[in-house]
């Protein structure tokens, strides 16, 4: 029997590369997980979750366990991406998590009236931001039970 700890994999949706490379550094460095992807912005986000674009050739039956998906962002939003996400009977059962620096109340509300799982502030200093993203990791990837 697979670990089903191999079977994890985070899709990170992130457009500023500080705060990809600190994520993946501290997701890597719990060992939590071991297969991160890392995408720059929505619009990539959305092919690959729904297989298009350059992932058309990606077996459909592959999606990622986890979401970390950033708010402000090129292209498409997260907000966009979480619209979209959610909107779809089959994707909408994979867990978001919106890991963003906005604590605007409206981004709040629209994210929970969508469906979002989780909201959570990026932290300032760098060893908050590093445990934040390990609880993330540790909750989501190994805690919190699915049923698939």
């Amino acid at each position: 029997m697979e670990n089903s700890r191999e079977q994890i994999e985070i899709l990170l949706v992130e457009d500023n590369p500080d705060d990809a490379m600190l994520s993946i550094m501290a997701l890597e460095e719990s060992h939590v997980i071991n297969k991160i992807i890392h995408l720059k912005d929505g619009a990539e986000a959305l092919e690959y979750i729904f297989h298009t674009g350059k992932y058309a050739s990606q077996p459909v039956d592959t999606h990622p366990k986890i979401i970390l998906l950033d708010l402000k962002m090129p292209k498409v939003s997260g907000l966009e991406v979480l619209r979209k996400l959610k909107g779809d009977e089959q994707m909408k059962k994979i867990p978001v998590i919106v890991f963003t620096s906005s604590n605007q109340d409206p981004d709040v509300k629209e994210c929970y009236s969508l469906g979002v799982n989780s909201y959570v502030v990026k932290p300032l200093s760098f060893a908050q931001f590093k445990k934040a993203v390990n609880d993330i990791g540790l909750y989501w990837a190994v805690l919190n039970y699915v049923v698939e």
